[in-house]
């Protein structure tokens, strides 16, 4: 036992032991009960003693402290600004009560449970609190797309579409609505801190955590994640933004050296992190398991303290990863404020190196006074959590009306969409589990589906929205048949006798892991391929977090890519396929036409002996065990497409409509920003709404890619209608990083601006310069 948690231990009462071994009761009578049937005491001689111990034991109960013992105390004035609060507060603590606040105490399934386990929340891990000064526990949650592990904990989470199909809706107040739900249901079940927030670059669409980030332009990410964590700290929670930096693979996560150009980083990943904290002032940054450029990424200085804490002025605090912590010293110098989930380095280590004179006492000050900070800037002293029920149907609701502005129309040939209830007689399902549900994506990420047990890790989770009664639900004058494609011949035989047949396939992903291939598994591209042949009426759903190869795809009349859905996915599906919803997404990544494309047609994996703790700490400090070269450089996503000119499936920016839309009128006023103005109309006979996207080319001098995506508005228009759009272009999304001043430049030239609605379709350009 570690000499904290023995103290700790020691000043406990022996009858707070009595109610660890039953954390989930909610009441000293349930603990009673349940002690009775344990110990075969009478009930009843049980219950006689709990006049005597509630009052104790209500002092000791994790989460409900009623009354705030700092009340009256100059630093709960909410009239003084976060950073006065900290200050106050970091004067009267003591050196325990620091090491405490820089530092885990576990998680559950993470080594064996300590004494103090009772405080936690069953999350990802705590971080202690000063109760005698009004600081309260920091509870700490998984939530990518929903709040994790609810079933364990016997609660309920709803599962939003995957961040990567968010993304697709390039929708800032669809990001927020996302961000609120996170945080009212995080808050509900008595967290005050998430840990989602991924906006780590698609460099390789076979990265295994694709689908919980944002896609592959800095922009488009930045904005978006800054969005959604705004939102979710209005909740009064401490928002996250992740993995920092260049996290960009799975494969040997903990072991490989990105190689990167300090220009090249600052223009890609690092510029989504720098546009996400502007936006959003997410109160943390989890530094990632990787190493960049020679350090690990929770002791790298140039990543912690010299972009994070300087350029960007960053005022929160950097937490690591679970378990990425390699150092005490070096770590501290860095810039690492928090380890998680335990204190194998910032525990006694820390506190021994201060007392030594290793850490000086004013840099673990440093840690601790942006920890306090965040704690009072996001309203965790002011706005203690209080458990409550989550309103499920408001939630169900937010859910689905994001997938529905996720899902992204691909291919509609003959106009085949959407179908039409009342002319349809037949519809064939097909698919694995297209009955039942939908799949979800794995790893931390993982929400727990409705009526089933905890999911275990890396396990396939299918979340009960059935396709099959979405669909029946809407054509209810249809025969509408299911076949889960297992044998291709009968799935194809169905789909013959049907007026159209829709298939739902899938790739499923995790984090721990990279794909393979984009091929879809499990023989999919061989059913599409027979249905098809059978009916040419064949429209493909696909439920990926990535994108996907289509070697059917001449063969088939319509492709939609829903991603991962999320609880309503089904339902949301049947809305875009019948028409209820006008769809109107766009691909937040390239859909490349074969692996051969990628700027690295190979992933990079470890050589033999390259992995483990071992490994990594050879030479006696942790060092990492290869490399991986990304020597695409500023060429990322679609910037490597045009540079190189090859042709792709599906373009970024890219998705199609049940209506038209034309552009016309570009004018453009650039001086320190740029002013880009043009009409966009509604030529067609539906309501929806068009992703106006603006794009510019720097001079040649600057020696960038072709174009970059520099803004866009999302614009509803009914049939026939005209609106004069604006966009305003900050003078950063025009700059280049220039290594040798360390700083943003705008190169003086002639810059054009493009406008259309996709980033190969782009009929509107005009050219201007910049000084």
């Amino acid at each position: 036992m570690e000499p904290q948690a023995a103290a700790a231990a020691a000043t406990r009462p022996p009858f707070i032991m009595v109610w660890h071994l039953f954390p989930q009761s909610n009441s000293l009578q349930t603990v009673l009960y349940s002690m009775s049937k344990l110990v075969r005491l009478p009930l009843l001689s049980l219950l006689s003693l709990s006049v005597a111990l509630t009052p104790a034991l209500a002092q000791h109960r994790p989460h409900q402290m009623k009354t705030n013992p700092a009340a009256g105390q100059p630093w709960m004035n909410t009239s003084l600004s976060p950073d006065q609060r900290a200050d106050m507060v970091l004067q009267k603590m003591t050196l325990d009560e620091k090491i405490d606040l820089v530092h885990g105490q576990g998680m559950p399934g993470w080594g064996p449970p300590r004494p103090n386990a009772y405080l936690g929340n069953g999350g990802a891990g705590f971080v202690l609190g000063v109760e005698r000064l009004g600081i309260p526990i920091i509870q700490m949650s998984d939530a990518a797309y929903g709040v994790r592990s609810s079933a364990m904990n016997g609660r309920y989470s709803t599962a939003l579409p995957a961040n990567v199909g968010s993304a697709a809706s390039w929708d800032p107040h669809a990001a927020c609505e996302y961000g609120a739900l996170i945080g009212r249901e995080l808050r509900a079940q008595g967290y005050n801190m998430t840990l989602g927030g991924g906006v780590d670059l698609t460099r390789d669409p076979r990265n295994g955590r694709t689908f919980e980030y944002m896609g592959e332009d800095p922009v488009l990410a930045g904005t978006l994640v800054g969005n959604r964590t705004k939102c979710e700290q209005e909740q009064h929670v401490i928002g996250d933004i992740k993995h920092y930096a260049m996290n960009d693979q799975e494969s040997g996560r903990n072991e490989y050296n990105a190689i990167i150009s300090k220009r090249a980083m600052r223009e890609s990943d690092l510029c989504a992190f720098q546009i996400g904290l502007e936006t959003g002032h997410a109160g943390s940054v989890m530094c990632a398991y990787n190493a960049v450029n020679g350090d690990y990424s929770c002791q790298n200085k140039y990543l912690l303290t010299g972009v994070l804490k300087k350029d960007w002025k960053f005022p929160g605090f950097v937490v690591s990863d679970w378990g990425a912590t390699h150092s005490t010293v070096q770590s501290s110098e860095a810039g690492l404020d928090n380890e998680e989930p335990l204190d194998e380095f910032y525990g006694q280590p820390l506190k021994d190196a201060v007392q030594s004179g290793k850490v000086p006492m004013a840099q673990l000050d440093d840690h601790v006074r942006r920890i306090l900070r965040t704690e009072f800037a996001d309203g965790l002293v002011d706005y203690p959590v209080q458990k409550s029920v989550v309103d499920v149907e408001r939630d169900l609701k937010v859910a689905q009306t994001i997938e529905e502005q996720s899902i992204v129309l691909l291919k509609n040939a003959h106009n085949v969409l959407p179908l039409d209830a009342t002319k349809i007689h037949s519809i064939a399902i097909i698919g694995p589990h297209a009955d039942s549900g939908m799949i979800s994506g794995g790893g931390s990420a993982q929400v727990d589906a409705p009526g089933r047990p905890p999911s275990k890790w890396q396990e396939h989770v299918w979340f009960p929205t059935s396709p099959l009664l979405a669909v029946r639900a809407k054509a209810s004058g249809a025969n509408v048949q299911f076949d889960s494609g297992k044998d291709p011949a009968t799935a194809a035989a169905l789909a013959k006798k049907s007026d159209v047949a829709i298939v739902f396939v899938y790739r499923w992903m995790s984090e721990g892991m990279d794909i393979p291939t984009l091929a879809l598994p499990d023989n999919q591209d061989a059913l599409i391929e027979q249905v098809a042949a059978a009916n040419p009426r064949t429209i493909v759903v696909l439920e990926t977090g990535t994108a996907a190869l289509m070697p059917w795809l001449d063969k088939v009349s319509g492709v939609m890519e829903a991603w991962f859905g999320g609880s309503k996915g089904a339902d949301a599906v049947a809305n875009v396929l019948f028409g209820d919803v006008n769809p109107s997404a766009k691909l937040p990544m390239t859909f490349p036409l074969s692996e051969a494309d990628l700027p690295h047609p190979h992933l990079v994996t470890p050589p033999p002996g390259a992995q483990g703790r071992q490994a990594v700490m050879r030479t006696g400090v942790a060092k990492p065990t290869f490399d991986v070269n990304y020597d695409e450089g500023l060429l990322v996503g679609y910037k490597w497409y045009d540079a190189k000119h090859k042709p792709v499936l599906f373009p970024f920016g890219y998705g199609l409509s049940y209506t038209t839309f034309s552009y016309s009128g570009l004018k453009v006023n650039a001086r320190n920003t740029a002013t880009v103005t043009f009409n966009v109309k509604n030529t067609g006979s539906r309501a929806g709404a068009e992703i106006a996207e603006v794009y510019a080319a720097l001079p040649a001098s600057a020696n960038e890619p072709p174009k970059r995506l520099v803004g866009w508005n999302k614009v509803r228009l009914d049939p026939g209608q005209s609106k004069q759009v604006t966009v305003t272009v900050p003078q950063e999304y025009l700059s280049v990083y220039d290594e040798g001043s360390d700083s943003w430049k705008l190169v003086p030239g002639s810059y054009t601006f493009m406008v259309g609605g996709s980033s190969q379709d782009l009929p509107l350009k005009k050219k201007t310069n910049m000084q």
